[in-house]
C-alpha cells in the first residue's frame, strides 16, 4: 500500500533538504492554515506536484509570480492561476506539461496558433477545445489520435476531405457521421470494419453492391438490413448464419416468397 503524501518526507525540488529559509515566501510559514505554507504539505519549492499544487490553491494569486520558476512542475501548476493574458509567453515553452496546461487556458484566437505543436497530447488537447470550423487546420495532423478527434468534430461539409485518411480508424470515425452521397464511396474502403459500418448507414436500397462483399461481418449487416431483392441474391451465402438470417427477414418481408419452403423443409 502506497503511503500518503503527507508521510512521505519533503524533498526540494532539485534534491536534498527544503530549506524554508532560502524561499521568497518564506514569511508564510509564520502563518495559520492556509494563509500561510506547510512544508511536507503544502509548499511551492517541494519536488512532489501534489505538494506544489496545494500551496498554489491556497495561494492563486502568487500564480503570476511564477510562470518562469525553473522546475516544470511549478510553471505547470502556475499556469492554472495565472492571468490568461500572461500565458501566451508559455505557448512555446520547453517542457509538454506546462503547454498542455497552457492549452487548456488559452483563448481560443490564442490556441489556434498552438495547432503545430510538437508534442501528441497537447495538439490532443487543442484539438479537443477548437471551434469545429478551425479544425480544418488539424486534419493532416501526424498523429492519428489527433486526427481521429478532428473527424467525430470536423463541421459535416468539411467531413469528405478524411475519407481517405491512410489510418483505418480515422476512417471509421468519418464512415460513423459522413452523409450521403459521399457515404456511398466509402463502401469501396480496403478495410472490412469501414465497409461494416457503411453497411451499418447506407439506405437498404444502396446496400446490393455490399451483399458480395470478401468480410462475413460486412455481409452480415447487410443481411439484417437489405430489401427483398438484395435479400434474395443472398440465399446461396457461404455463411451458415448469413443464410439464416436472410432467410428470416425474407419469411418476414415476403412471407408467400418461395423460399418458404427452404425454411420448412
Amino acid at each position: 500500500m502506497n503511503a500518503d503524501l503527507d508521510d512521505i518526507p519533503s524533498l526540494h525540488w532539485q534534491g536534498g533538504v527544503l530549506d524554508c529559509t532560502a524561499c521568497a515566501y518564506a514569511a508564510l510559514r509564520n502563518l495559520e492554515g492556509r494563509a500561510g505554507c506547510a512544508p511536507g504539505h503544502a509548499c511551492m519549492q517541494d519536488v512532489y506536484a501534489r505538494r506544489i499544487d496545494r500551496f498554489f490553491r491556497w495561494h492563486p494569486a502568487l500564480g503570476d509570480e511564477q510562470l518562469n520558476h525553473p522546475y516544470f512542475e511549478v510553471r505547470a501548476i502556475a499556469v492554472r492561476h495565472a492571468s490568461v493574458f500572461r500565458l501566451t509567453a508559455l505557448m512555446a515553452d520547453p517542457d509538454e506539461t506546462v503547454r498542455l496546461q497552457v492549452a487548456m487556458r488559452l483563448p481560443m484566437t490564442q490556441l489556434l496558433k498552438m495547432v503545430g505543436d510538437p508534442h501528441r497530447e497537447v495538439r490532443i488537447r487543442i484539438a479537443q477545445r477548437l471551434a469545429p470550423s478551425d479544425l480544418a487546420l488539424m486534419r493532416d495532423d501526424a498523429d492519428y489520435g489527433v486526427r481521429e478527434l478532428v473527424a467525430q468534430r470536423l463541421p459535416l461539409t468539411q467531413l469528405p476531405s478524411m475519407a481517405s485518411d491512410p489510418d483505418r480508424a480515422v476512417r471509421m470515425c468519418v464512415a460513423r457521421r459522413l452523409e450521403m452521397p459521399t457515404l456511398l464511396h466509402m463502401a469501396d474502403d480496403a478495410e472490412p470494419e469501414v465497409r461494416r459500418i457503411v453497411a451499418e448507414r447506407l439506405p437498404a436500397g444502396l446496400l446490393k453492391r455490399l451483399a458480395w462483399d470478401a468480410d462475413w461481418r460486412v455481409r452480415f449487416e447487410v443481411a439484417q438490413r437489405a430489401d427483398v431483392v438484395t435479400l434474395r441474391s443472398m440465399l446461396n451465402d457461404d455463411e451458415a448464419d448469413i443464410q439464416h438470417t436472410v432467410l428470416q427477414r425474407l419469411n418476414a418481408l415476403a412471407p408467400s416468397d418461395s423460399v418458404l419452403g427452404v425454411i420448412h423443409g
